[in-house]
């Protein structure tokens, strides 16, 4: 019987911050993040064959890529992180080109603002430490990921959503010039979580977006001292204390405005942030009773959050309801990416 090596890294709700981890933002001024990471996962298996052949399986996606064995892979169109990822690999990890299968699949859809393709890049790396047997710790894989996602890549993003599936849990977190990155982990009492889970709302408004496009427009901003993005995005990073404040006190019935507060300033980072549809549900959600909210990740689409005061969580969801997207079921999760053998 085979071995097929396994991994899976979850996904994250961005609290506060947003945006403060992108350069040159982050290396000139330095970002500050506040996440958790849910009970939503990106997934990862490695199965070696003893064929000539390499193959890359999406099952979310519908994708199946079938390549010659060799020690570079052109990354074309699709599954462009699976093949940069073995690039990588091979090319710094001593792996010896050999025909393998690797399955990937997320239980989230791509563009949805809760960390896809990066927490997926960490699942990959993760079979393959598996596999490999590498010895990274997980600050290595966080930056091994990042590389990869935005180096090698070249696709646009921030730094935050490989550090949160690495990690896992409730985290603050320091972006500064040259990737130094600091993960502090939240020591938020139980209670706190629990309550604050109870009231926090998962909404996906069934829209994705591109959120390259968006970070791109975000980042030319501050590279041209744009002033209303520049003290947006500073507001933002001061949001990042206020909610961490909050939670290590206690201060529950802070989240709303504080979330708000976030929002207000978020959309002047890039045009494409909001838009009809996201000012509608959030307009929605305030009137039915919600405290304050935010959109997922980069904006445009996708899962947005909202705080429920009360028991307004109820009123809120059915009122929501009514616009065509879907709540999210999650609970909050302290580990990060997990990797294990099984047997085929």
């Amino acid at each position: 019987m085979g071995k097929i090596y396994r991994s899976r890294a979850p996904l994250r709700i961005g609290l506060a911050g947003g945006g403060t981890d992108v350069s040159p933002f982050s290396d000139n001024y330095g970002g500050a993040i506040l996440n958790t990471t849910i009970s939503m996962y990106a997934y990862a298996s490695i199965e070696e064959k003893d064929n000539d052949q390499i193959v890359f399986q999406s099952i979310d996606r519908e994708k199946r890529i079938v390549c010659d064995v060799k020690p570079r892979l052109e990354i074309g169109e699709h599954l462009i992180l699976q093949k940069g990822v073995y690039n990588r690999m091979v090319k710094d990890y001593g792996l010896e080109p050999s025909a393998f299968e690797m399955t990937t699949h997320m239980d989230a859809p791509a563009g949805s603002g809760l960390g896809t393709s990066s927490t997926l890049v960490v699942a990959i790396i993760g079979a393959f430490v598996e596999w490999l047997k590498l010895p990274l710790g997980e600050y290595d894989i966080a930056q091994l990921a990042y590389s990869i996602e935005r180096e090698d890549l070249k696709m646009a993003g921030g730094k935050q959503d490989q550090y949160a599936a690495t990690f896992g849990g409730v985290n603050f977190m320091e972006f500064y010039a040259d990737n130094k990155v600091i993960v502090n982990p939240l020591r938020i009492k139980k209670e706190t979580l629990q309550e604050l889970e109870f009231h926090l709302l998962l909404y996906h408004t069934q829209t994705s977006r591109l959120s390259a496009k968006i970070i791109e427009e975000q980042r030319e901003n501050i590279k041209k001292n744009e002033e209303t993005a520049l003290q947006a995005t500073l507001k933002l990073k001061e949001q990042a204390y206020m909610m961490k404040e909050a939670l290590l006190k206690n201060e529950l019935s802070r989240i709303g405005e504080i979330l708000d507060f976030g929002w207000q300033h978020k959309k002047s980072l890039a045009s494409k942030i909001s838009n009809p549809l996201i000012d509608k549900t959030y307009q929605t959600a305030i009137d039915a009773g919600a405290g304050g909210g935010k959109i997922s990740g980069a904006g445009g689409g996708g899962f947005m959050i909202f705080y429920c005061p009360a028991n307004n969580k109820y009123k809120v969801t059915e009122t929501l309801g009514n616009l065509g997207g879907k709540i999210q079921r999650y609970n909050f999760v302290n580990e990060g990416v997990t990797t294990w053998t099984s047997k085929s």
